[in-house]
């Protein structure tokens, strides 16, 4: 077994990937990490976390268009430059963070990229929660009953075009592409108690086989 692991999950919008890595957390007896980055990362940097938020998973469309030249390289930007506070050095900052994390205790990381980031790492865990369409948008609209039908299924693609663009930008691929992960959990046949119990199990397999290695 490792001296720490660490279990990322990204998910589609109205899958309950964020109660999934709650519900995992709290049954390993682990830490839990989503928008509690953006607070370790602002007291690091010194900017102000509503920067952080207002660029947390929200790149506009224009923007994708210099995906290229933004991915991620791991280079923070001094605070005397201009580019202090621009969304790339905000990344950059949070990355530092998820991978301090990754070298020192057990948690689960939700969003933010972190499968991308930790990659290279063979104590890791990388988890996909997706959906079919339509049972997202019924889990939505118990979650926003004031809205339409129509607007909650606007909503749940347009959470997750935004997703989309924030991992292609900072990491130049594809957020889902199988590839990035090493098990994918369809919540429109699993509960969230059997997706915990399915991670957990494969963490298990992950420490025999690391300890066969």
């Amino acid at each position: 077994m490792p001296d720490n692991y660490v279990i990322t999950i990204a998910r589609e919008h109205g899958s309950c990937g964020n109660k999934i890595g709650q519900m995992t957390a709290e049954r390993l007896g682990i830490a839990f990490y989503d928008y509690k980055l953006i607070r370790l990362a602002s007291d690091r940097s010194g900017i102000s976390e509503q920067l952080f938020g207002a660029a947390d998973e929200d790149v506009h469309r224009m923007k994708i268009f210099s995906a290229a030249r933004k991915v991620y390289t791991g280079k923070l930007i001094p605070p005397d430059s201009g580019e202090f506070t621009s969304d790339i050095n905000l990344f950059t900052y949070q990355a530092e963070i998820i991978k301090e994390l990754a070298s020192r205790e057990n948690c689960v990381i939700v969003g933010r990229c972190a499968d991308y980031l930790l990659r290279e790492r063979t104590n890791v865990l990388r988890v996909f929660i997706h959906a079919d369409l339509e049972a997202r948008i019924a889990q939505q609209m118990q979650v926003l009953p004031h809205l339409s039908r129509a607007e909650v299924r606007k909503h749940v693609l347009t959470v997750d075009k935004k997703r989309g663009d924030y991992y292609k930008r900072y990491t130049g691929s594809d957020w889902k592409s199988a590839e990035h992960y090493d098990i994918s959990i369809d919540t429109s046949m699993h509960t969230p108690e059997n997706a915990v119990n399915i991670i957990v199990d494969s963490l298990e397999v992950m420490f025999k086989n690391m300890r066969k290695v």
